[in-house]
């Protein structure tokens, strides 16, 4: 027994230690268990699969892969389906259709679902987009303004800096031009600015992005934003009155700081909405380069939007009269706004910053002016000459030219028309003896000499550069109107006409010169008429006979006489009188001449030379000088073209032309029927036959008709032209 029991005593210790280690070896796994449970569970979920979309895409490819749009009647219908290797490649290629289409839940689904919503994953450009003009238009309805998708696509989606994006920097115009470039949409909706990309595309910054590719240039984005687009009265809009500096300045920044410091940026930080800002002077999408002729020629327009009254008398200027007469995308090389007063750096005068400042005036002049003086500075720029308070030199010399200008029309106005009647009445009442007298001085072979070949020759310089001036002259004068544009336009420009105008001013005072010589040589010639001949001495009433005579051209007391018969005659008081070689009113054209040369001369050389007049006179002469040149000229050629032609061409006797001028010759009928004081007194010293003539002036007679008529043409075209000027600015 003692065996046995033994063999059991030991098995159950066995027994208990293989118990024991069981227990020890399970606590330990249990321990090892839940030390690698998380790391089990983590590889587990990695390798459990994806949980499926509600609805495969390959379910909505089913349909949308092939999907027609129809089209209208009799056309072919329109694919719109989804490429899958499109999309694939699209940044959203890794997406289910319904994580956009969030509100499809099961296929196929209902026909009417609603857009794409990208706010789960671009939320901040959502929320910008739901404020911007097109988010706005949108709740309000609009259902053609611009979404995500007009811009960025739909399943074809690349990264925006990828160059087949449609909101790539260089695509960005096309693809906002599909809207605002919409005639329809434009109209519709109201845009501010019709073809707004087409306009951009032309524009500096335009031909720089798209043309150069330097993608620094601006493009839509670059101005007024990308998601948060507002309009331009918008407060918080990047294009708004109070912020367009600051938007150009994110890359004019030295520009921004210079504005921001002038008067114009002062204005703007005031709040002053008169304070013009960079789109008021370069506009929104025209923008060109500042050193362009085109953008010179309109300088002044901007400026005048808010400086209207200064632009109105910078316009009276040789400055602002060749500029507004430029030809197209040609400005005159003339001083513009920005020459004098600056460009982002105006100040006003008073400040020493200010390029017209007391101490910087000098030196901007001499931009242009090399070499002026001080006194070149005194000219007034902007002076009215209505103006007695500011310019009481200048108002008074105005309106002694106003008073003369008018004066001598009324006269001579007053004059014609009694003539006219007169005449008129005369031919009425009988007519058959007015034409046979009109006839037989046309057809009398019995001529004297009435001008030398001298005179004519000196006639016909007076003729040509007389016109020469008027037809370069009289645009500046009349500058607003379009026959003076295309006068200009048609000599060449500004720079042409000026050139033009100079050598038919030395062609005046070349005749004028040779006038003085012919006068001064024929009164040496007749010296002896002055002395008596049997003392040799010289008399008073002899030099008096000399110089007031019948032959000469200085008036006397005898015109006086002429006049008032002239006048009786008018209103049947007394009989048509009769005179000598000259009549009083050709001896008014005649000392007209000295008068406008004189006058329209020296004020002209004033204009010509001013660097040298100003360094002995005041730089308002200019201003002076202008005002004489021009209103003179204005009275020069209207007299000529009015009273001048009736006197000599408009009358019925003489109509339509008197031909004496060029051929020199008058017929005996003629100097009977007009001058026959001259007749008789020639009779009675014997010398008529040696004004007698008979030469070959049938031969040259139609050539010099021809070329009267062409001149006697081109002063009527003008006077037309004149009046209508005039009249339109009365009316305007």
């Amino acid at each position: 027994m003692k065996t046995p029991l033994r063999f059991l005593g030991r098995s159950l210790a066995v027994t208990t230690f293989a118990l024991s280690l069981s227990l020890i070896v399970r606590a330990a796994d249990k321990l090892t268990a839940s030390a690698t449970a998380p790391e089990t569970a983590k590889t587990a979920a990695a390798e459990e699969p994806a949980k499926p979309a509600l609805v495969p895409n390959s379910e909505c490819l089913d349909c949308h892969e092939a999907e027609f749009k129809a089209r209208k009647k009799g056309q072919p219908k329109e694919w719109v389906g989804v490429k899958p290797e499109v999309f694939a490649k699209s940044v959203h290629g890794k997406l289910n259709c319904v994580d956009c289409h969030a509100d499809i839940k099961e296929a196929p689904h209902d026909s009417k679902v609603a857009p794409a919503q990208c706010a789960s994953c671009h939320e901040k450009a959502t929320t910008q987009f739901a404020t911007s003009i097109h988010g706005m238009s949108h709740q309000m309805g609009a259902s053609d303004a611009a979404s995500c998708t007009s811009c960025h696509g739909t399943h074809d989606i690349v990264p925006v800096k990828q160059i087949d994006s449609p909101v790539f920097k260089l695509n960005l115009t096309k693809t906002c031009g599909k809207c605002h470039d919409d005639p329809k949409l434009a109209k519709e909706y109201r845009m501010g600015q019709r073809d707004a990309a087409l306009h951009y595309s032309d524009s500096i910054h335009g031909q720089a992005l798209m043309l150069k590719g330097l993608i620094v240039a601006p493009s839509c984005n670059d101005c007024h934003g990308v998601h948060d687009i507002k309009r331009s009265i918008d407060k918080d809009s990047h294009t708004s009155h109070a912020n367009i500096a600051k938007s150009c300045g994110t890359c004019h920044v030295g520009i921004e700081d210079t504005y921001n410091a002038s008067v114009h940026g002062q204005l703007l930080a005031k709040g002053d909405k008169k304070g013009p800002v960079c789109t008021d002077c370069h506009s929104a999408h025209d923008i060109e380069k500042p050193k362009t002729a085109h953008f010179k020629e309109l300088s002044d327009q901007s400026c005048g939007k808010c400086h209207e009254d200064r632009l109105e008398h910078y316009r009276d200027t040789y400055h602002g009269k060749a500029m507004a007469l430029g030809r197209p995308n040609v400005a005159s090389d003339v001083a513009a706004c920005y020459d004098c007063h600056g460009h982002h750096d105006v100040f006003p005068v008073s400040d020493a910053r200010s390029r017209l400042s007391k101490e910087k005036i000098l030196t901007t002049c001499q931009q242009c002016h090399k070499g002026a003086t001080e006194k070149f500075t005194q000219f007034q720029a902007h002076a009215n000459p209505m103006d007695g308070k500011n310019y009481p030199i200048l108002n008074k010399v105005f309106l002694f030219m106003t008073c003369l200008l008018v004066g001598t029309f009324a006269f001579f106005g007053l004059h014609t028309v009694l003539w006219l009647v007169r005449s008129v009445y005369l031919y009425l009442t009988d007519s058959k003896t007015f034409r046979e007298a009109v006839i037989k001085q046309h057809t009398d072979d019995v001529l004297y000499t009435r001008f030398t070949p001298f005179e004519r020759f000196l006639h016909m310089l007076v003729v040509t550069s007389f016109l020469l001036l008027v037809i370069t002259g009289m645009p500046l004068k009349f500058y607003y109107t379009e026959w003076a544009k295309v006068i200009f336009n048609l000599i060449g420009g500004a720079e042409v006409a000026r050139t033009l105008h100079h050598f038919g001013a030395i062609m005046t005072f070349g005749y004028f010169a040779l006038h003085l010589t012919e006068l001064a040589h024929s009164l040496w010639s007749n010296r002896k008429a002055i002395r008596n001949p049997e003392t040799g001495k010289i008399e008073f009433l002899r030099i008096f006979r000399a110089l007031f005579g019948p032959d000469s051209m200085a008036p006397s007391i005898q015109d006086w006489h002429d006049f008032v018969a002239h006048n009786k005659w008018f209103f049947g008081k007394g009989p048509r009188p009769q005179f000598d070689r000259w009549t009083y009113w050709e001896r008014f054209d005649y000392l007209a001449v000295f008068w406008g040369v004189a006058m329209i001369g020296v004020s002209g050389l004033i204009l010509w030379f001013p660097k040298f007049f100003t360094h002995f006179l005041p730089g308002w002469m200019i201003n002076i000088a202008h005002v004489i040149h021009s209103d003179e000229a204005l009275l020069a050629a209207g007299f000529i073209f009015t009273f001048h032609f009736f006197n000599t061409h408009f009358r019925i006797e003489k109509f339509p032309m008197d031909t004496v001028i060029f051929s020199g010759r008058i017929s005996q009928t003629e100097m009977l029927h007009e001058r026959k004081r001259w007749y008789d007194r020639l009779v009675a010293s014997g010398k008529l036959e040696d004004y007698k003539v008979k030469d070959e002036w049938q031969g040259r007679k139609k050539v010099a008709t021809a070329a009267g008529f062409l001149f006697f043409g081109t002063g009527l075209v003008l006077l037309v032209l004149i009046v209508y000027a005039m009249v339109s600015r009365l009316l305007h």
